[in-house]
């Protein structure tokens, strides 16, 4: 393999020279002829820096670290990819954890944080995590951004426009005939955020939201089958379901059929989040496609500001969610 000297040699300058007009170095004076042959002889002799040495002069890793409750999860799937492409854009890589291990308040996080394994790291809490604790247990809250989660006092949080969207599906089943429209939340501020928009949606329409509607299980497809199981076998049960995870509505979509509910005949869905497997399912599911790819921009330069000493930031992404018409949801019967 080559080496900074090889370069030097062949370009007829010293090692300093080299060094300084691959690495960038503004100030470096050498003419525009040098610094062409320069870059023409690394090229040639396929000269790989160093990156190990680069990175301990800046105290640099060039690695993030990517925490997600769940990775079989088709929803951070999506996220983790978008984080990936951006972080290589800028010169990072990525880490992908999911185990207890790599919780906060954990001794594997600490380490991460802690001892510069990564230089910063993009946060999803768990469901049943309260933010709060969280919070308490981050050794160092400058490297750490909350992705669609909080807002959180003191840490960078970047969310979804889950508002937008919960009114973005609630609009669909009115715009269709329906007026008893439930919700099947989960139990973090997604939900609540995603939840406000349904109720605004209705209030818009006219119609008051009604509390015996909703469910606040969680996001999973068995928190999912609960919810449907409480809703449609009351008396009065809702027309249509605003289900503010796709997790849970595959979940729901199961238990309405085990209830010999037909959809969207008996029972229209509108799902958040779009995913690959609502291809399959039967029928197809209306969706509510969130922007991820923009949730994983701005989550890494939020973070990368926040390393290099930036404000805290409490942003919402501003591209809006787009509804994907499918097959569950029709005029109620």
């Amino acid at each position: 393999m080559a080496t900074l000297k090889d370069v030097a040699e062949h370009s007829g300058v010293s090692i300093s020279v080299v060094s300084r007009v691959l690495n960038g170095d503004p100030s470096v004076r050498a003419r525009p002829e040098t610094k062409a042959r320069i870059v023409r002889s690394a090229e040639l002799l396929r000269y790989v820096p160093n990156s190990a040495g680069r990175n301990l002069r800046n105290s640099r890793t060039h690695l993030l670290a990517l925490v997600v409750p769940d990775v079989t999860n088709a929803t951070f799937a999506e996220l983790a990819a978008a984080i990936e492409v951006e972080a290589l854009k800028r010169g990072y890589y990525l880490l992908l954890g999911s185990s207890a291990e790599t919780q906060p308040g954990a001794a594997g996080f600490a380490r991460l944080v802690q001892e510069r394994r990564v230089d910063g790291v993009l946060f999803q809490k768990r469901d049943d995590t309260d933010a709060a604790l969280v919070a308490s247990a981050l050794p160092d809250s400058q490297r750490v951004v909350f992705v669609n989660n909080g807002p959180l006092a003191g840490v960078s949080t970047v969310a979804l426009p889950d508002h937008a969207a919960g009114a973005l599906a609630a609009d669909h089943l009115l715009r269709h005939g329906h007026r008893r429209i439930g919700f099947v939340g989960g139990t973090i501020d997604t939900s609540q955020r995603r939840e406000q928009g349904v109720g605004d949606a209705l209030t818009r329409g006219g119609i008051a939201p009604d509390p015996r509607l909703a469910t606040h299980l969680g996001y999973g497809m068995r928190q999912g089958r609960d919810a449907a199981r409480l809703l449609l076998s009351r008396p009065g049960r809702p027309t249509a379901l605003v289900v503010a995870n796709v997790n849970a509505a595959f979940g729901v979509l199961i238990e309405a059929a085990e209830m010999g509910i037909r959809v969207p005949e008996d029972l229209s869905l509108v799902a958040l989040h779009d995913v690959a497997h609502v291809e399959i399912t039967v029928p197809k599911l209306t969706t509510v496609r969130m922007p991820m790819a923009s949730l994983g921009r701005e989550s890494v330069a939020s973070l990368l500001r926040r390393i290099d000493g930036g404000a805290v930031e409490e942003m919402t992404v501003d591209e809006p969610p787009a509804l994907i018409e499918r097959e569950s949801v029709a005029a109620p019967a």
